[in-house]
């Protein structure tokens, strides 16, 4: 059996944005349970030089169908747009990913393997084809925005864990 490219992406990306998900549930109850402003979580680094927790949230949406939508129109520009400032908009952004990756072909997105892609960024130009720039650019993005995400409610004393972060595995069935 070979691993195709939507097989290679689009279920992992599934997983792992239900997780981020279910992880705004417990930061949501955390600051109620804590008496915490929602603000204390949403806008919370692990450093000084980082970017807050909605903008790792909001970059999880991005690096999988922000990136997606990329190849399909051949060149892919970080969006630089606000992110969301409430645990609502949080939840709409990567509901929004879900339903999208959910709704997604798999041939129709197999055929953006060779697709040429360009990431651009001010004069900053990397040429790469569908399959190279998902698979070695955007995902490791996507993961280390979720990783970061994740760290940041474990840094601030959210009570999870590693099965929070990988969400439910695709078992055999």
């Amino acid at each position: 059996m070979s691993l195709s490219l939507y097989d290679a992406t689009v279920p992992s990306n599934l997983q792992i944005l239900r997780a981020i998900d279910a992880l705004l549930d417990k930061a949501e109850a955390f600051c109620a349970d804590q008496g915490l402003a929602p603000a204390d979580l949403i806008d919370a680094k692990l450093a000084e030089d980082m970017l807050p927790f909605a903008y790792q949230v909001k970059s999880c949406a991005e690096h999988s169908v922000g990136a997606i939508a990329g190849v399909r129109a051949g060149t892919y520009s970080p969006d630089l747009q606000p992110w969301p400032t409430d645990f609502a908009g949080l939840h709409g952004k990567i509901r929004d990913a879900i339903a999208t990756l959910e709704a997604t072909d798999r041939a129709d997105f197999d055929t953006l393997a060779t697709q040429d892609t360009e990431f651009r960024f001010g004069e900053h130009v990397m040429p790469f084809t569908g399959a190279n720039f998902l698979l070695s650019f955007s995902q490791p993005n996507f993961y280390f925005h979720a990783s970061t995400a994740y760290a940041i409610l474990r840094a601030k004393g959210v009570k999870i864990g590693k099965r929070d972060f990988m969400g439910i595995p695709r078992i055999r069935q």
